[in-house]
């Protein structure tokens, strides 16, 4: 089976707000993807049923935004072998200190890569998943690369005056 679906989790609507620059770039480089919103905390149940059937669904690679306590990205990575790719979601006591904090500080066993907090972290968590997705497709690849190379054509090579 050909696995080409990112999950896009979130703890709550209120991270949609930046999770969905995941979205935007996925939706750029024409990979399919869903959305769910899955809290560590209040819909445990939700969470290891996502995480159980996550392979059997097709999905291939699992973004996961959270706050504060921010323990859906691990969370998930104990229920699923696929890889989880984690957002610290920036909060108004700490600014994503401690979303950042929680979701980098896991145990042996159960990695997540994390990304920065907010906006940049959610963008290059969609760009962190269609390069794993690239390594075994090279339609994937190729959409990657030349998204890349507009970046860098869009970029002036001397400053406006």
């Amino acid at each position: 089976m050909k696995y080409l679906k990112v999950g896009i989790i979130m703890g709550s609507q209120s991270d949609w707000s930046i999770m969905k620059e995941s979205a935007i770039i996925l939706e750029e480089l024409r990979i399919p993807h869903e959305k769910k919103i899955i809290s560590a905390h209040r819909t445990p149940d939700r969470l290891w049923k996502y995480g159980e059937a996550a392979i059997e669904s097709g999905i291939a690679v699992i973004i996961a935004g959270a706050g504060g306590a921010a323990h859906l990205p691990g969370m998930m990575a104990s229920k699923t072998q696929i890889p989880v790719i984690g957002v610290p979601i920036p909060t108004k006591a700490l600014s994503g200190l401690d979303s950042l904090y929680s979701i980098l500080q896991m145990p042996k066993g159960y990695p997540v890569a994390t990304m920065a907090i907010g906006s940049p972290g959610a963008s290059n968590a969609a760009l962190l998943a269609t390069s794993i997705l690239a390594l075994n497709d090279s339609e994937v690849a190729k959409r990657l690369m030349e998204w890349r190379e507009a970046l860098s054509r869009s970029i002036e090579e001397t400053p406006k005056e």
